[in-house]
């Protein structure tokens, strides 16, 4: 019977290259990356597909290949990791072509060079798992094959978003973090610059497309806007037909801020053409293609790169320095690593030895600013050995391998069991840090946020900026150190502004514009007794009541503490006429006493008026207690000595009024009036009166006395100082019955105008009281209309208004006679105006 024959037709014009082996007794499956490969176009499968593109190897990517090869020999050569197991792997680079890859993982499946499916060959130790460093597209549709085979698949490079689902993707594991954090970090960027008028490139991949949406959605909810959005097909043709319109969005918009959200492909694509030389941008890229950038890029770009977190492994750098041409002399891509690495990253003097020479020395020369994924790939690595420790030496894992026989091999399946192993590893690494994967397959670490600049020789280095980290408490999960950052082109070492609008500066608010994005704003003064001390603050903040804006309205500052005080014009100049008011009745007090035995004086009650002027002393000597700092005891003192005194001179003058009415009448045939002329009836009606007052003011003082109040709103920005009155009712009780006083008085002394003009003192009380009445009823709307400290002032001019009108009217006719008209102050010039 004649054999049948299968022969599987590969219709690539490429082929995959050979892949890396090196036996042991498990091994690991590996799939790195060494280019950036661009298809021309989709393929529409109506005819054979091409996969034709653009490849642009990469040094950068070796750096992969070579941590993978050292974090296997260390494991190796680690006795207490995986004792008396050799760690073998068989590595294929399939460069970014995704039939490729298929191609390299049925081989790896396979354990051969020519994969077929459901066949798995003896000639080495089990498959445990599969590492790759793939695109988040190819490494999603690669988890379908591994699937099938229920292998572990470890990527140390897809943040895909999609595939931190555990349910659609059980077997999948990544040591960086999803890029939902990514998305996170940079909106946090955003926010610390207040970076709110944004542009995003983007290709069209469904993973770039979700991971946009919620990057934009993170941006609005933080109060930012999307200017433009551009998006790129995953095919050269199309993408630089679409170049010029993306290069006149950015060039004509107002967005200084532009984030690059492409794989490392597109990203190094897009930023090598003339969109990339765009000045007064700053990029936000979401890949490290920045490293691999021509060695004069970054001296001309402002770009901030999200990148997972990195450290240097000291055993690794010193694996690095050992490599070069000459210890893997087979090895095409290190020759490519090695020139890349000696003509973009070492000085220009040893650029040519570097090359011609091929020896490890020259390397300690050279600026190796960045070792790639090389720490994810070797925590990767290192996840799955401890895995299979976990395994061998857990008391359920109690499978005894026999390497040697072949049954075992095809007996023992290691990933059977090493999924639970895996989801609970837990362990630390060599640089101390803690490894472990969370209930999604994803490594719990973190962003680090870094710029580039160039030194002075001509070499690139990294400046970490800043970091983000998801799982860090609140208030430390974002830092940024913006010294450390290099601002170029147009921002003069300034971190840029990049807004809709110039930002509100502090003092103002926001106010949205009808029609506008949330982002496009008017500034508008913050209102009275408000501030704002940010920019682009959405409210003002009302001030403490005893503070107010200063006249930027940026700050809040003290009140000014305001009262009536004896350092100010205002408070000198009623000082002095409080003196002088004093003085003229002093004097006045010293005539009458000095001309007491003369007829004017006699006839006019001078024991009366010897009261009258000390109360009318009183009275203007008072003001002074309105003057100065109020306290509790002279907003007492004000009310009460004010009243009482007060009301001593009002019965003062209403006794010397009756008086004067009662020896007129009593000197009329018949009449019986003599019996009230004595100077106890007169002395009776003025303790009586001011007993009254008294009384009125002890129950001021017991129900609610008055008190020193900070009245806040009576002036803008300032605190004055008064005496609230207490009770505003026996406040104006004291003042009613002043005026009730007033009123008996004005009557009376209006009755009596019409006596003898020797005794006819009434006209003159008359006119006192018409002006002091005058005086009081024009104060109260004065008082109540005026604010601050000009109400004392109104207070005071009332006292002394009203005392200087009594001195004047009544006392000033008297001292006029004494002393210029001494003829008519003569006992016969009064009996001759009587008849």
């Amino acid at each position: 019977m004649a054999e049948c024959q299968c022969t599987l037709r590969n219709y690539l014009s490429i082929q995959l290259q050979p892949g890396y082996h090196r036996d042991g007794d498990i091994m690991i499956g590996g799939l790195v990356s060494l280019e950036n490969f661009y298809p021309l176009d989709h393929p529409s499968f109506t005819t054979v597909p091409s996969f034709e593109g653009q490849a642009y190897p990469s040094g950068l990517y070796y750096y992969n290949f070579l941590a993978f090869v050292s974090a296997v020999e260390e494991i190796n050569n680690n006795s207490e990791l995986l004792p008396n197991l050799t760690l073998g792997f068989h590595i294929y680079i399939p460069n970014s072509n995704l039939f490729l890859t298929y191609t390299a993982a049925m081989n790896i499946f396979s354990g051969m060079d020519t994969g077929i499916p459901n066949y798995i060959s003896i000639t080495s130790g089990p498959l445990a798992a599969l590492i790759e460093g793939l695109s988040a597209e190819q490494s999603s549709e690669l988890s379908s094959l591994s699937r099938i085979y229920h292998y572990p698949q470890i990527s140390y490079i897809s943040g895909n978003l999609v595939m931190s689902d555990p349910v659609k993707f059980p077997y999948f594991y990544r040591t960086v973090p999803s890029e939902l954090h990514l998305c996170a970090g940079i909106v946090r960027l955003l926010k610390h610059f207040g970076w709110t008028w944004v542009g995003i490139l983007a290709c069209s991949d469904e993973n770039s497309m979700r991971a946009v949406q919620i990057l934009r959605e993170g941006i609005e909810q933080s109060g930012g806007c999307i200017e433009f959005m551009e998006t790129f097909r995953h095919s050269s043709s199309p993408m630089l037909q679409n170049m010029n319109n993306v290069y006149t969005n950015i060039i004509t918009s107002s967005a200084k801020v532009i984030i690059l959200y492409c794989n490392r492909q597109y990203t190094y694509f897009i930023m090598i053409t003339n969109i990339g030389e765009i000045l007064g941008k700053v990029w936000i890229i979401t890949v490290e293609t920045e490293f691999f950038l021509p060695s004069d890029y970054s001296d001309r770009k402002n770009i901030l790169v999200f990148t997972v977190a990195k450290k240097n492994i000291p055993s690794f750098h010193r694996f690095v320095h050992e490599v070069n041409p000459v210890v893997f002399p087979n090895d095409s891509f290190i020759e490519m690593w090695w020139k890349e690495l000696c003509n973009d990253q070492c000085p220009k003097s040893i650029q040519r030895s570097c090359i011609n020479n091929e020896t490890s020395g020259y390397l300690i020369h050279c600026d190796i600013i960045n070792y790639g994924d090389s720490y994810n790939v070797y925590n990767a690595v290192y996840t799955l050995a401890y895995a299979l420790h976990d395994m061998m030496t857990s008391s359920s894992g109690n499978t005894t391998l026999r390497i040697a026989e072949s049954e075992t091999n095809l007996n023992f399946l290691p990933w059977k069991m090493l999924h639970r192993y895996l989801k609970n590893l837990h362990f630390k690494n060599v640089l101390d840090e803690e490894i472990f994967f969370n209930e999604n397959g994803d490594l719990a670490i973190g962003y680090d946020v870094i710029n580039m600049i160039k030194l002075p020789d001509g070499t690139r280095s990294i400046e970490i900026v800043g970091s983000y980290k998801p799982y860090a408490p609140p208030g430390k999960d974002f830092t940024i150190n913006e010294k450390a950052s290099v601002w170029k082109d147009l921002f003069s070492q300034a971190p840029p502004l990049s807004g809709c609008n110039p930002n509100c500066p502090p003092g103002f608010r926001k106010l949205t514009k009808e029609g506008k994005p949330i982002c496009c704003y008017d500034c508008i003064p913050c209102s009275e007794g408000e501030i704002s001390n940010q920019t682009d603050m959405d409210t003002c903040i009302r001030c403490p009541e005893d503070q107010w804006p200063n006249q930027m309205r940026d700050a809040c500052i003290p009140k000014v503490i305001i009262f009536l005080s004896y350092k100010e014009p205002l408070g000198i100049t009623l000082t002095f006429i409080i003196i002088f008011f004093f003085l003229i009745t002093t004097f006045i007090l010293g005539i009458f006493i000095n001309y007491r035995d003369t007829p004017i004086v006699k006839a006019n009650n001078r024991h009366l008026s010897y009261l009258l002027l000390i109360s009318l002393m009183f009275s203007f000597l008072c003001s002074f207690i309105f003057i100065g700092h109020p306290k509790k005891v002279t907003c007492i003192l004000q009310k009460i000595v004010f009243g009482i005194t007060f009301s001593i001179s009002l019965s003062s003058i209403l006794a010397k009024t009756i008086t004067v009415v009662t020896v007129f009448q009593a000197t009329k045939p018949g009449s019986k009036l003599w019996k009230w002329m004595g100077s106890k009836v007169s002395n009776s009606i003025v303790l009586f009166c001011s007993l009254l007052q008294v009384i009125f003011c002890l129950t001021w003082l017991l129900i609610a006395p008055p008190f020193p109040y900070l009245n806040m709103r009576s002036e803008t920005g300032t605190i004055l100082i008064e005496c609230n009155e207490g009770s505003i009712v026996a406040f104006y009780c004291v003042l009613g019955y002043l005026g009730f006083l007033a009123g008996i008085s004005f009557i009376v002394a209006f009755l009596a105008r019409n006596l003898p003009d020797s005794f006819n003192e009434a006209k003159y009380i008359t006119f006192s009281m018409l002006v002091f009445c005058s005086v009081w009823i024009s104060f109260i709307p004065t008082y109540l209309s005026t604010k601050g400290k000009n109400m004392v002032a109104v207070e005071i001019f009332a006292i002394l208004a009203s005392s200087a009108g009594l001195l004047g009217c009544i006392f000033f006719p008297k001292c006029y006679i004494i002393l210029l008209r001494p003829e008519k102050n003569i006992r016969k010039h009064l009996n001759r105006k009587i008849r």
